[in-house]
């Protein structure tokens, strides 16, 4: 496999504790009531989506205020505490060094994602790194993937996705895309169900070093 577009948190950084906790807090500091599935329904849209999302169940505040909250909480954490998930670093190394195309789309935006990227040293390993408010949708929309096959210049079919949130990794499949589900604790309910529908699954990042020989 030659091209590769990974998501970001829970997938090639271990934030999805920072990430859920920053949304989670907006709803119960203002108490609104959320369902048990709501981190794999939201976790997909952004945080422009989240917020649209939090405006239905009930939020009484605007997108943009809602959006600037949310990213009060996250920022110092991604800026110097967030570390890479194990083995990451070294498989993302190996897989340039193959001479693999390497890329980044996810709901994070560029505030929290390239200084984290920067900070762990990785950021110039990627060709692109998008997120979704670079393509004025969504992770949950089949176009983005598209979208980011046509940018990146390869038939859609030839990318390898990965990503540890069912619905994303649902959604690429329906877009085109192969796709390899990534464990992470924050979505550990959902692991058969991700090595149903997608056409891999890793528990550890070094497995994407030997998944194709």
């Amino acid at each position: 496999m030659k091209t590769y577009l990974f998501d970001f948190d829970g997938t090639l950084v271990d934030s999805m504790p920072t990430y859920v906790a920053a949304l989670l807090r907006v709803l119960d500091e203002n108490g609104v009531p959320y369902g048990d599935d709501l981190i794999k329904i939201v976790t997909p849209l952004g945080l422009e989506g989240a917020a649209a999302y939090f405006i239905e169940l009930g939020l009484d505040m605007q997108k943009d205020e809602i959006v600037a909250q949310m990213k009060s909480y996250m920022y110092e954490e991604y800026l110097h505490r967030i570390p890479a998930k194990r083995h990451v670093v070294s498989t993302l190394q190996a897989l340039k060094a193959r001479g693999a195309d390497l890329n980044v789309l996810t709901a994070s935006p560029h505030l929290t994602l390239d200084p984290c990227l920067k900070r762990l040293g990785i950021y110039d390993l990627f060709s692109h790194v998008w997120s979704c408010e670079d393509f004025a949708t969504t992770k949950a929309d089949p176009a983005i993937y598209r979208m980011a096959a046509e940018a990146i210049g390869a038939p859609v079919e030839e990318i390898l996705f990965l990503d540890d949130n069912l619905n994303a990794d649902r959604t690429a499949k329906a877009a085109g895309m192969r796709v390899c589900g990534v464990y992470d604790d924050c979505s550990r309910d959902y692991v058969e169900d991700m090595k149903r529908e997608a056409d891999y699954y890793i528990d550890d990042f070094a497995q994407l070093l030997t998944l194709f020989e």
